[in-house]
């Protein structure tokens, strides 16, 4: 490999993308995104994985309209970063999908109807949600999410991924009636041209801090895997120097 493939990090103000554990200072030019030298490393850090997919699943691939209505499966990090990109984007309602119903303004848990989520929506919505995005990869909420989307202009994106023996049914009359299903992989964002850019919808407008649920030193990392593991947390962030 060419030694221009590489550079050493000598500028505090990057992303790191895609990196194994150990990492020193010569790292891979793919893996490093210069971004606003104000940006607050603590916070912009977690746009490097889940954040930045929910966001640029709405923002980039289901593309909602100002006065949209979204259905949002799936509450986590990575929901919760798709509903902010429904709320940067200016739609009039957003409606979450989870088992869990707190945190959220307006949420359908399917545990409490006798009947498939999608009806439930349709029936909320007059005919079904101008977009939805599915962020929990569960073939039955994807199936939901894309059946939740209405006649003749709905989007639904899936942004989660399914056990390896899954299989995606629906009846051909919903792509018939001109429902469109989308896919992405990290919400369409290329990292090291568009990180920068996702940095600076932060330093606007884009509410980053309520990821941000835990900090913790390095030496009790432990407790970021417990917060992760029982759901107590979004995003930990781990203090290097503390």
């Amino acid at each position: 490999m060419a030694s221009r493939d590489f550079q050493l990090m000598d500028n505090p103000f990057t992303i790191l993308l895609g990196l194994p554990p150990l990492v020193n200072t010569l790292v891979h030019v793919g893996c490093v995104a210069k971004i606003n030298p104000a940006a607050p490393l603590d916070k912009v850090c977690v746009l490097s994985c889940g954040i930045s997919t929910g966001l640029g699943a709405t923002l980039n691939v289901a593309k909602p309209k100002k006065g949209s209505t979204v259905a949002i499966f799936g509450l986590g990090a990575v929901g919760l970063a798709a509903a902010e990109g429904a709320r940067v984007a200016g739609a009039s309602r957003i409606i979450g999908v989870d088992l869990n119903a707190k945190s959220f303004d307006e949420v359908v848990n399917p545990n409490d109807h006798d009947k498939p989520v999608q009806e439930v929506i349709a029936e909320m919505t007059g005919g079904g949600v101008d977009r939805s995005v599915e962020c929990t990869g569960s073939i039955n909420a994807m199936i939901s999410a894309f059946e939740c989307v209405h006649d003749g202009w709905g989007v639904a994106v899936l942004v989660g991924v399914p056990n390896k023996d899954d299989a995606f049914e629906t009846h051909p009359m919903n792509i018939l009636n001109e429902k469109t299903l989308k896919g992405t992989f990290f919400g369409n964002y290329k990292p090291r041209s568009d990180l920068p850019f996702v940095v600076e919808r932060y330093m606007n407008k884009l509410e980053l801090e309520k990821f941000i649920t835990h900090e913790v030193p390095f030496l009790e990392i432990n407790k970021a895997f417990e917060y992760m593991l029982k759901g107590d947390g979004l995003r930990c962030i781990i203090r290097m120097d503390a």
